[in-house]
């Protein structure tokens, strides 16, 4: 059984224009110890999918799907509370800013402990000693004096870590890591592509990788989604991926690689769709 089973999500917006679809019938599903990479660039969907996922959505939007199971369970249908009970301790959302994800008005360590707190119920030296294990473990140096910084009193790096031990903290069975290292220089996006493959591994959770960098698909998943205006419209294991893309939109994006490239110009979208039609939208497996 899929610990993450999605089928047909549609999410739509209303606007002062009418309704705006954002995701168009989007089906996948992701199991214990894999890890899932969604791909596609701004604006095709990525993010929106995973926060209806989560259910942190705006309440202008609309979700829809014939299927959203985690571990079995119905999302759209479970109540409010018993979805709240999941979120942030089964499910755990790596968001794409750190900075702005994180409150600024409170420390490193309440905000830690809060999910503690909440979620696993332990009391407050129980919760200091995992605050401190926990930023041991993602490698933040002099973990116990870290916990009463604030936010702007450490680098994007160390925030980032800081999301990550949060996303962790009750040992979720499925992390969704959104763009984990947008805004990060070349070595600490190493770092912390390294840190989560192995928190991966030694977890034993499902991850959601979601991300337009196709060097980090090749590190680090198994299978890829590939996304565009909404709609998926590729799904393959990694290596079939790279070495056989089926959709003319994956052969777009894998042509425009610099490694890939040919001539004084890195090719468009347009050059795979010189007679202007639309793509379909229909998934190739």
């Amino acid at each position: 059984m899929a610990l993450l089973e999605i089928e047909n999500l549609v999410v739509e917006f209303q606007t002062s224009t009418g309704m705006f679809r954002a995701v168009d019938g989007v089906s996948l599903e992701v199991h214990e110890r894999e890890v899932l990479a969604i791909v596609g660039e701004s604006g095709s969907g990525k993010s929106v999918s995973m926060l209806a996922v989560m259910g942190l959505l705006p309440w202008t939007a609309k979700v829809t799907a014939d299927t959203m199971t985690f571990n079995g369970r119905d999302l759209l249908t479970m109540p409010g509370a018993e979805r709240r009970k999941i979120i942030g301790k089964d499910i755990a959302m790596i968001f794409q800013e750190p900075v702005a994800s994180l409150n600024p008005c409170f420390t490193v360590g309440f905000q830690i402990e809060e999910t503690l707190r909440i979620h696993l119920g332990l009391g407050r030296r129980q919760r200091r000693a995992r605050a401190i294990e926990l930023l041991t473990a993602v490698g933040i140096p002099d973990p116990a004096e870290r916990l009463s910084s604030f936010p702007h009193q450490m680098s994007g790096g160390q925030c980032q870590r800081v999301m990550i031990a949060m996303a962790i903290a009750c040992n979720p069975k499925l992390l969704i890591a959104d763009e984990p290292t947008t805004a990060l220089d070349v070595t600490i996006q190493k770092q912390i592509l390294d840190l989560l493959v192995n928190l991966q591994a030694e977890h034993g959770m499902g991850m959601i990788m979601i991300t337009h960098n196709m060097g980090v698909v090749a590190e680090t998943a198994d299978r890829v989604v590939v996304q565009y205006k909404g709609r998926k419209m590729e799904e393959a294991d990694v290596l079939t991926l790279f070495e056989n893309p089926r959709s003319n939109y994956t052969k777009a994006l894998l042509a425009a690689l610099p490694d890939n490239a040919t001539g004084d110009r890195l090719p468009t979208i347009a050059d795979y769709f010189k007679d202007g039609s639309e793509i379909a939208g229909a998934a190739v497996s």
